[in-house]
């Protein structure tokens, strides 16, 4: 083990703005593998670690839940790197959300309409008195 490329979980949820709680709960979730330790078990993550835990902060980011992020985990093995099995599953998953976020997008333009209308009444109303 090379201690240069790997990060201790401390300075690693430094660096990525987390706290060590939330990484050790993707832990137990099933979202990251297990860590290599350290001697007196302090919990160290290389490359391939911190890009998965990039990975799913960007996946949280975008308003993937945590259960959709486990059905990813079930679909992809880190250390094969098969993407093919990742990638259909994670394109069905943002086009999901591709779609509820153009739902809210029409709800909020239609009540931005509503509100606008609104207003113009109420100033019709003001205007006539």
């Amino acid at each position: 083990m090379n201690d240069k490329k790997n990060v201790q979980i401390g300075e690693l949820a430094k660096r990525l703005g987390i706290t060590t709680r939330t990484i050790r709960y993707y832990e137990e979730i099933g979202l990251m593998g297990p860590p290599e330790r350290l001697g007196g078990g302090t919990r160290t993550f290389n490359k391939d670690d911190i890009l998965r835990l990039k990975f799913i902060l960007k996946l949280k980011e975008l308003g993937i839940s945590l259960n959709e992020m486990q059905e990813l985990a079930e679909h992809f093995d880190i250390h094969k790197q098969d993407f093919d099995t990742i990638t259909p599953k994670l394109i069905e998953i943002l086009d999901l959300h591709i779609s509820k976020v153009d739902e809210k997008i029409a709800n909020l333009s239609s009540l931005r309409h509503e509100i606008v209308d609104y207003r113009l009444r109420i100033m019709d109303i003001l205007n006539k008195k």
